[in-house]
């Protein structure tokens, strides 16, 4: 999702991303894959597609990191809408992605390091396919998904132009206090955000995730002169540029329809976002201010479930049942670090305590590492 990031937390942020792996989809280099799934041997240097078509409908690829560096899978459509990705396939490891596509040109990519457009393939898909929103629960949670969107990016647009505001004003107590409230409706639907380009970097970019040449905007660029360079003065052309950003986002998520299997991947990537930024602090490394958007990832990964829940009653009432436990043991120990109406400072909260968070979002993830293959199979 993000680009690559520098991580601050030192070794024991080496230790929770160990705990936070994916158990189920991460499997040892040179497993077996599955009849049907199309595989891929990313690298340092290369990014080998089995097939370069494929027919219409659910595809899967099974992502092999053969390299030396973390690496991502995507797959894109045009105008690099996001219609699929996996992240943060360590060496060694792999990982399965199943994505819908109709007939269309399409690009893959493999992201070495995690930086830049990555090494891109052509992809095409031919024939035709029932979409999976024939299924009428299927069709509901796509339609509900939506208005959750929509109740989501209203907030976020007033929330952000509230932030603007009060940087342009030069009110800095005004500004940090609304800065994890905006970022809260960005996070729960970050998904969303980022399956349209290059807008996510413009407004989430960290200043180690910047290309050659790239210039620094968005959130964390106000968020270091609000905590660190204590100056914003100067950053009126950067919040006017995050709010003009943040109204395109929105513009295009009210407009596109989600399929089942991008929610799905959308709850699981939320929690891959808690796994690889919340809980090493890295994510707000100036204010601090994690929690609010690792509590906002479990809401937004929350609202996918809810709307796919009837048809995974349906198709598995046991593995629902494991899903709301697992998000009722991750509630409760977020809620240990309640603070007020927010949540106290990452480096308020120990070892401990971010050990006992790892665990629950690693068991959470477990199952719903599940729920795309269920949402894909034919009934």
């Amino acid at each position: 999702m993000h680009p690559a990031r520098l991580i601050t937390a030192g070794a024991a942020a080496a230790l929770l991303l160990t705990a936070c792996g994916d158990k189920e989809a991460d499997t040892p280099a040179g497993s077996d894959n599955a009849s049907g799934k199309i595989t891929v041997a990313a690298s340092d240097t290369d990014c080998k597609v089995e097939r370069t078509s494929s027919d219409a409908g659910t595809v899967t690829f099974s992502i092999t990191n053969k390299g030396s560096k973390i690496n991502e899978f995507y797959v894109y459509a045009a105008g690099d809408r996001i219609m699929g990705e996996i992240e943060n396939i360590a060496p060694g490891l792999s990982r399965d992605l199943i994505v819908e596509l109709p007939a269309g040109t399409y690009e893959t990519a493999c992201k070495p390091g995690m930086i830049g457009k990555g090494i891109r393939g052509a992809f095409q898909v031919a024939g035709s396919a029932a979409p999976l929103t024939e299924d009428a629960k299927l069709a509901q949670a796509a339609k509900d998904y939506q208005r959750y969107v929509k109740s989501q990016t209203g907030a976020l647009i007033e929330q952000t132009t509230a932030f603007v505001t009060a940087v342009k004003a030069g009110d800095v107590a005004k500004a940090k206090s609304l800065f994890p409230i905006a970022r809260t409706y960005w996070e729960r639907i970050e998904p969303v955000a980022e399956s349209f380009g290059d807008l996510d970097p413009k407004i989430d970019a960290r200043d180690g995730d910047l290309e050659p040449g790239q210039q620094w905007t968005g959130f964390h660029k106000i968020e270091k002169d609000l905590w660190v360079t204590k100056d914003i003065s100067k950053d009126g052309p950067v919040a006017d540029q995050l709010l003009k950003d943040v109204q395109t986002i929105v513009t295009k998520a009210e407009s596109v329809t989600f399929s089942p299997v991008e929610l799905a991947n959308g709850a699981k990537g939320l929690l891959d976002e808690v796994a690889t930024g919340k809980i090493t602090g890295e994510e707000d490394r100036y204010s601090h201010t994690d929690l609010w958007d690792f509590a906002a990832n479990i809401e937004g990964s929350q609202g996918a479930i809810q709307a796919l829940r009837p048809a995974l009653e349906e198709r598995d009432p046991a593995l629902v049942k494991t899903l709301d436990a697992n998000f009722a043991k991750v509630e409760a120990s977020l809620a240990k670090h309640r603070a007020g109406d927010g949540w106290k400072l990452h480096n308020q909260l120990t070892q401990a305590d971010l050990k006992e968070l790892s665990d629950n979002i690693n068991a959470l993830a477990e199952p719903i590492s599940r729920v795309a293959a269920l949402v894909a199979a034919k009934k």
